[in-house]
């Protein structure tokens, strides 16, 4: 047998293990309805935002063909709840997840779902190219995550769009202490043996490296997450650089993290540190990787990624110049502003649930608080500060406006 064919049968073998683990633990959990968050996925300040985030210089593109990636049971079904004009396809090995996709299908009535048993490395079998791709949580789980991302590339539209999720190794390492752990005592995923995990896990030290993923993963001591974080047959995890080098080599680039705020040093606590200068110097990508090293516990990375032949920058939003003034601020549906019991001088304090960081909270004062409030959606930027009921000079304007941006409290309709 030449390499070729050994490499194409371990890759068979090694499909066909994970197919058959989530076959037997579906994750995430599977649910019966979606009622509960119908008013949520239906918000159109939610889907604006959100398309915001992947495109800020175009319109939304409420009729774009979507493809979720590794749909589980029910992540597809959200996506064709939120954007009801999108063509929603669905694609997993799991026909178990299909199966949970397809009821909720019925259930809601969506008629512009529809889904394939089909690996993700097969992509192209569908015979079409998609303007948004959602792929979290799979990637890192296929035996070539490479072949798996360049057939992603290769079904994107040129001006498309890419969600993805993939583990950081970081914060994942009492995750791999504990996964050795079972491979040394051949803890198999049958009901007792998950039950007999559960327990052993409840038992450990709260300074054990695994305790902040136990406190932070609320399904994390369900059976099938609990299978799914300590006994899945495979997978990888990619910290920063290592995240860049793989989009480059898969003929992508990187566009913006999902939440950014984590991985800026001018944000949160980090900003009154010694070494708060010496950070915000350097370039991007040096940021990104310190930050990860700074935090430690960054268990995965969520963010955009783009086609590397589209004419677009990547990144378009900047404070550099005048452009900023011409841009719309849109507020972030999911954020909070907290009021009560505010320290002395603040007229609030903004909090993005997303943020697993405490202190990326953002303090505000009162004038700050009256720009905050007439962020509507429609005003630019400068026409805000024109309007403004008391005297805020352009350069506090445009610094207030960077950090609401920055803070992942707003995004901003460029086009």
């Amino acid at each position: 047998m030449s390499k070729t064919d050994e490499d194409q049968e371990m890759s068979v073998d090694s499909l066909e293990a994970v197919r058959a683990f989530y076959e037997a633990h579906p994750y995430p959990a599977p649910v019966d309805s979606l009622e509960k968050r119908l008013d949520r996925y239906r918000d159109p300040r939610r889907r604006r935002a959100q398309s915001l985030l992947l495109w800020p210089l175009e319109k939304a593109r409420t009729d774009r063909k979507i493809l979720i990636a590794g749909c589980g049971t029910s992540q597809a079904a959200r996506h064709a709840l939120m954007e009801p004009a999108a063509r929603v396809t669905a694609i997993d090995i799991s026909e178990t997840s299909l199966r949970h996709t397809g009821d909720l299908q019925q259930k809601h009535g969506l008629r512009n779902l529809r889904f394939h048993r089909l690996a993700i490395e097969r992509a192209q079998d569908l015979g079409e190219t998609f303007d948004e791709i959602v792929c979290t949580g799979v990637l890192h789980h296929l035996s070539d995550p490479d072949a798996g991302l360049r057939a992603l590339r290769s079904v994107l539209a040129v001006n498309g769009a890419m969600h993805i999720m993939v583990y950081a190794p970081y914060g994942r390492a009492g995750i791999y202490m504990m996964q050795h752990y079972c491979r040394l005592l051949g803890i198999s995923a049958r009901d007792h043996e998950l039950r007999d995990l559960g327990a052993t896990l409840q038992s450990l030290s709260s300074d054990h490296p695994i305790a902040g993923v136990l406190r932070r993963a609320k399904d994390f001591l369900s059976s099938d997450a609990l299978a799914d974080a300590l006994l899945n047959p495979q997978e990888r995890a990619y910290s920063a650089p290592q995240l860049y080098a793989w989009l480059e080599h898969c003929g992508l680039k990187f566009g913006r993290w999902y939440e950014q705020a984590p991985y800026l040093p001018q944000c949160g606590a980090i900003a009154r540190t010694a070494h708060a200068a010496r950070l915000t110097a350097l370039p991007p990508r040096a940021q990104h990787a310190a930050m990860e090293l700074l935090r430690g516990t960054m268990d995965r990375h969520s963010f955009v990624a783009y086609r590397d032949d589209r004419a677009q920058e990547a990144q378009p939003i900047t404070f550099e110049g005048d452009a900023w003034r011409d841009f719309v601020p849109v507020r972030i549906p999911w954020t909070l502003t907290v009021k009560d019991r505010a320290p002395r001088g603040v007229a609030a304090v903004l909090i993005n649930p997303s943020h697993m960081y405490p202190d990326l909270a953002l303090f505000i004062d009162a004038a700050q608080e009256r720009l905050l409030k007439a962020i509507d959606g429609q005003r630019s930027a400068g026409e805000i500060l024109q309007s403004a009921p008391s005297a805020i000079g352009d350069e506090q304007g445009r610094q207030f406006f960077k950090r609401l941006w920055e803070h992942d409290q707003i995004v901003f309709d460029a086009l």
